[in-house]
């Protein structure tokens, strides 16, 4: 009640306290605005190119034919034999898959007694080591570095998972395919299986 007995009416107190109790819709409508313009100005940001990375120097593509060396069956074959009886020596039954350069299964052993998982899993393994060769010098290695769990694969990376057990097979320094072993108790035991098997023919990768 006023002080002539007459009604006031209720004043809002948040216009006042934001600013806006001379002109809330005109201060609306520039702060719209201003927002607009932000989004505008941060688009264009995003928009810009991603600078070229310090630690990648330029690299220049081949021309005409390109020689490449791959295994032979023989040897792909000794790589998992190897590998197997390494395994026995530790005390495990294994799966052995040996993948050429091209990701494709070159020889494939499996011992008595091993799981049926270790088929694909020993494939994968083999797969993620080929493919990761550049970066990473085992599928263990990959694994330790992405921190996943047992053979928790890459959802954009079809094949990839992190589990060790998988190494690169390298005909002076060129990677030629990969091996990979899926049984052994620890993924260290399936990389010191894997290991041997490419051991077995060191004098043929020379």
């Amino acid at each position: 009640m006023g002080e002539n007995g007459s009604k006031e009416k209720a004043c809002p107190v948040w216009p006042k306290m934001l600013g806006f109790d001379k002109d809330i819709r005109g201060n609306a409508m520039r702060l719209a605005a201003s927002i607009a313009l932000l989004a505008l100005a941060t688009a264009a940001a995003f928009a810009q190119p991603l600078p070229a990375p310090a630690s990648y120097p330029p690299v220049v593509g081949a021309r005409g034919v390109i020689a490449t060396h791959e295994m032979s069956l023989d040897m792909a074959e000794k790589i998992a034999r190897a590998g197997i009886e390494a395994c026995r020596k530790l005390g495990f039954h294994t799966t052995m898959v040996v993948v050429d350069s091209s990701g494709t299964m070159k020889a494939f052993l499996r011992d008595d007694q091993t799981g049926p998982h270790t088929i694909n899993l020993a494939q994968d393994k083999a797969y993620t080591a080929l493919t990761m060769a550049n970066r990473f010098a085992t599928s263990l290695a990959f694994a330790n570095a992405r921190g996943g769990t047992l053979g928790t694969p890459m959802p954009n990376v079809r094949g990839v998972t992190t589990v060790g057990g998988g190494v690169p097979i390298k005909y002076r320094n060129e990677v030629i395919g990969a091996v990979a072993s899926s049984g052994a108790v620890g993924a260290d035991n399936d990389e010191k299986c894997s290991n041997a098997g490419i051991a077995a023919v060191a004098d043929e990768l020379r």
